[in-house]
């Protein structure tokens, strides 16, 4: 009888492939790991009666990283890290796994790789086998392929056994020397030099300042967005709106011209309709409309529907999807597929959730119908979509196991089902020369919105209006408001950046967010959404005086798409080794020579101790550390002084509250202790003053000079009168603003038309 070593990636899929392949019937043993158990079971392989021991890792097996000597960081040249020797070992906390392996697999002739079917789990495979050749020089290695724990897909997967791919193995390997080499160049400049260099290190701390060259893109895009929102100048505009009242519903047309920045211009546009004093209805129109289902499941898209519809974090979502497909319910979940094969049976997975209480019926129709995917245009060739395997009930998982499972449900179902259907009527009146629309919807199928309530569609009534009538009870008036900054991004904006410029893979985008957030380079509002915190703004804008765009995408994106090629054959991995350590060699060898602005951008973050946050309509909130900054805007915006997260400067404390309220223009309003007090601010502003107050501190610095020509702007310094240069309705026009340089992090915001 053939003895056979089968190796898995997780203790749960091993037991899976075990219980499947045995019906049930297999036996357990303790390995030497207790997390890793040893399953088994007499079957069948490749046509001959064989005695099957399944077993697992707990994810990669061994690890890269310098000889001893190099960890003394003070002891060797930091540019050695681009060429000093890496070694590939044990770790000791997965010794008691890899004995196991070398044990088994001495009893053996034949060794089945059952990782996951991506490129890490193709790495891992090959660590795997390393170990087992230890033990066993001529054991024969075999590669399974699957991506779901079901009988049919282990089945299908021990009947296509295959090889493992060393292109893969070889692009993973090259990826992580790379991340090791200049993770740890750039991580030893930055932190030697500012533990040396900046005052907001005491003596002895040995804070780590890390580099990663996804995790800096990734604080690229918090800080960009950032400082949009930072220099944002609010204008304001002015739009004519007209009311009809008619069967007991108010309808509100909307100006086809949306709005415009000249106030004169809308006052005299008013005064001609209001002079016409009636209007025609030039047009109604009925169309068929229709709310279109989701395309099926892949990875990016199961993380921004957890963050945003299931308020989860994206790491969070992917560790309960995992556990799912480990358990059977899903399968795999790490896939950038959204289309089904033509012929995946889906009718028999529909099926499966007739009897469901929930969606039942609705399943139950799919199949009366026959299941018709909305496909995307995306496949990588290895995974399906992510769908559910079998029906589960809220009694089989955890809480937040069943939210999952029920979002990728709901999901398949809506997929397979058919677009929501409605009438949209469409009525064009026209006023003098100005033309306004109302539309309304009536919905006549909710389609796939029966089964999934993420998405909200819903009627809006319209009055009768016949083509050619006329109207005179109208209510014509002029509304205003400004334009609002974009919001701060939150973790599925980020993910959705990321992975369309290639920062990372699916598998690794949560993994990236975490560590900038560890790092304290971001921070998370009640909201969700990032903030950059003195340390990460720091970073980011030396790196760019310095030339090189480090926390843009550029740099990491070309990586990526040269790993592509080294899968695909394209490329080696010692050619892309070099051409990369080449490129960024060079440019450490350039930062090292002006790494002096790091700590002239960090100590410039570390005096000013204080970031101006805009925040728009509605308020929000922002924790830095041991104060918070509030926002209320009405018709304009709010700038907030928020107090940084990073520790002050010595013997100092910050705690402090500071509001901030602006109606019509901008308003400035701060206040949060200073150093060693404590005390509350309120500014408010309406019809273009600025307010700011604030109390108990020292922040912002104290002001210089103010001469009588000079306005004061929120800095409490003079500010400058500035003309507006872009094409526009203000082209010309006077107004005064902070004086300091754009570059300055401590430039308010404050802006005030001249008369």
């Amino acid at each position: 009888m053939r003895r056979i070593l089968y190796v898995a990636e997780k203790n749960d899929v091993a037991k899976g492939v075990a219980n499947i392949l045995s019906a049930g019937a297999m036996q357990r043993r303790e390995g030497r790991s207790k997390f890793n158990k040893i399953y088994q079971l007499q079957g069948q392989f490749q046509g001959q009666p064989a005695l099957i021991a399944v077993t697992s890792v707990s994810g990669h097996l061994m690890g890269n990283d310098f000889s001893p000597e190099m960890k003394r960081w003070e002891s060797n040249p930091i540019e050695s890290c681009f060429d000093a020797q890496i070694l590939s070992t044990v770790p000791e906390n997965m010794e008691p796994i890899a004995r196991t392996l070398r044990e088994e697999s001495n009893k053996v002739d034949t060794l089945v790789i059952w990782t996951d079917c991506d490129r890490e789990g193709e790495n891992i495979g090959a660590e795997i086998v390393k170990v087992c050749k230890e033990g066993n020089r001529h054991i024969d290695v075999w590669r399974a392929k699957f991506s779901e724990v079901t009988s049919a897909a282990i089945h299908r997967a021990l009947q296509s056994l295959g090889r493992l791919d060393q292109r893969i193995v070889d692009a993973v390997d090259c990826r992580s020397e790379l991340d090791l080499r200049i993770g740890a160049a750039f991580t030893r400049l930055q932190t030697l030099h500012l533990q040396r260099r900046s005052r907001l290190f005491a003596a002895g701390d040995k804070q780590v300042v890390s580099y990663g060259s996804c995790q800096f893109p990734t604080l690229g895009f918090v800080v960009e967005r950032y400082k949009e929102i930072e220099s944002f100048i609010a204008e304001p505009f002015w739009k004519l709106v007209v009311e009809v009242t008619r069967e007991a519903l108010k309808v509100e047309f909307a100006w086809d011209r949306v709005r415009l920045f000249d106030h004169d211009m809308v006052d005299t546009l008013y005064d001609e309709c209001r002079d016409e004093g009636r209007g025609i209805i030039e047009e109604v129109t009925k169309k068929p409309k229709s709310r279109w289902r989701p395309c099926a499941l892949d990875t990016v898209e199961l993380e921004k529907l957890g963050v945003r519809k299931l308020k989860m974090s994206a790491k969070e979502v992917m560790t309960i999807a995992e556990k799912l497909y480990s358990n059977g319910w899903i399968s795999y979940p790490r896939t950038e597929t959204n289309k089904f094969p033509k012929d995946f049976g889906l009718n028999n997975l529909v099926a499966l959730h007739n009897g469901d209480q929930q969606w039942g019926a609705f399943a139950t129709e799919i199949g009366q119908r026959g299941a018709n995917p909305r496909n995307g245009n995306k496949s990588d060739e290895a995974h399906p979509p992510i769908h559910p395997l079998k029906h589960a009930t809220q009694a089989n998982l955890q809480h937040q196991e069943w939210r999952v499972y029920e979002l990728v449900v709901r999901h398949f179902l809506a997929c397979c089902s058919w677009d929501a259907k409605g009438q949209e009527t469409k009525v064009t009146l026209r006023v003098g020369e100005e033309r306004f629309v109302a539309t309304g919807l009536q919905i006549e199928d909710m389609g796939y919105m029966e089964v999934y309530p993420y998405d909200k569609w819903s009627d809006k009534q319209l009055p009768r209006f016949t083509q050619g009538e006329e109207i005179s009870d109208f209510l014509l008036r002029i509304a205003d408001g400004e334009t609002s900054p974009p919001l701060l991004l939150n973790e599925a904006d980020l993910i959705a950046l990321m992975d369309k410029h290639g920062i990372g893979t699916d598998a690794t985008h949560a993994e990236h967010i975490e560590k900038i957030k560890e790092r304290k380079y971001v921070g998370v509002q009640p909201d969700g959404r990032f903030l950059p915190g003195f340390l990460g703004l720091a970073l980011v804008d030396a790196y760019d005086e310095m030339g090189y765009a480090m926390s843009k995408p550029l740099l990491r994106s070309d990586l990526e798409k040269q790993l592509e090629a080294i899968c695909r054959g394209q490329r080696t991995k010692q050619d892309v080794l070099a051409e990369q350590l080449a490129k960024y060699r060079a440019i450490f060898v350039q930062s090292e020579t002006n790494q002096h602005l790091l700590s002239v951008h960090l100590n410039r973050e570390g005096n000013t101790r204080m970031t101006w946050l805009l925040v728009t309509g509605g308020g929000g909130e922002g924790p830095r550390g041991g104060g918070t900054g509030r926002g209320r805007g009405r018709g304009g915006s709010v700038v907030a002084q928020i107090p940084n997260h990073a520790a002050p400067a010595v013997g100092a404390t910050t705690r402090g509250r500071g509001r901030g309220r602006g109606r019509g223009a901008n308003a400035v309003a701060g206040g949060g202790g200073g150093d060693g007090g404590r005390g509350r601010g309120r500014g408010r502003s309406r019809g273009g003053a600025a307010g700011a107050a604030g109390g108990g501190g020292a922040y912002p610095p104290r002001a210089a000079p103010i001469t009588n020509d000079q306005k004061p702007c929120s800095c409490g310094i003079g500010s400058s009168l500035r003309t507006v240069q872009k094409d526009g309705p203000n082209k010309g026009r006077q107004f005064w603003t902070c004086s300091k340089q754009m570059a300055d992090p401590g430039k308010c915001n404050f802006f005030e038309w001249a008369a």
